[in-house]
């Protein structure tokens, strides 16, 4: 079946990831793969591909392609890694994720999303990943502990769970605050959590 949006994917990973800073490899031939606009509403399909947000419904949305790049580059994933998502949302950063790691876990809190982002998962996507539908900030304890924990939405503050989740040196991306936003990507070290501001954002709430 002929690819009619290959250029377009083709061109957001040159424009806005690669030529905006994005030089992990493993990332830039993740995002080259996956059809984002498999992920969202057939309405937005020709903008699957522009770098901002578009909107899934349960008023949230699928997030700006730079950005989830940023986010899993920062993260310096191997292949090898056990990772929890906390906000399945779409299931395209799950989709992302399952090309880059060796097990996803995604939490979504509305079971509309969590159906529909299964179904997609299935239809698109030959790796497995392990949906449940749930209250992100509590993580995944039975699944513990993870390498790293991806946050799709914004807490006020950092879920004392996920943080304990982590495996030693394992990392937590988190975009933090309510009116202003940052990216946050904490390390678990010998001596508790190192922690690193990154870039202002801005997401939808945790929650």
């Amino acid at each position: 079946m002929t690819d009619e949006f290959a250029a377009k994917r083709q061109a957001m990973v040159n424009e806005q990831l690669a030529r905006r800073g994005i030089d992990n490899q493993r990332v830039l031939d993740a995002f080259a793969r996956i059809e984002r606009h498999r992920y969202v509403p057939a309405e937005l399909h020709q903008l699957a591909y522009e770098d901002y947000p578009l909107a899934i419904g349960s008023a949230q949305t699928i997030s700006q392609p730079y950005v989830v790049a940023y986010m899993l580059a920062a993260l310096a994933l191997q292949g090898t890694e056990r990772v929890l998502e906390i906000g399945t949302g779409s299931g395209y950063q799950t989709a992302l994720l399952a090309e880059l790691v060796a097990e996803v876990y995604s939490i979504e809190f509305f079971p509309e999303l969590a159906e529909r982002a299964n179904r997609r998962l299935e239809e698109n996507s030959n790796q497995p990943v392990t949906i449940r539908v749930g209250d992100g900030r509590a993580g995944w304890s039975s699944a513990a502990p993870f390498d790293a924990v991806v946050c799709s939405a914004a807490p006020a503050a950092i879920p004392t769970p996920l943080l304990e989740q982590l495996a030693p040196g394992g990392r937590l991306i988190v975009p933090l605050g309510v009116e202003h936003q940052y990216l946050v990507l904490v390390r678990r070290v010998e001596t508790g959590f190192s922690q690193r501001q990154l870039l202002p954002v801005r997401f939808v709430p945790l929650l």
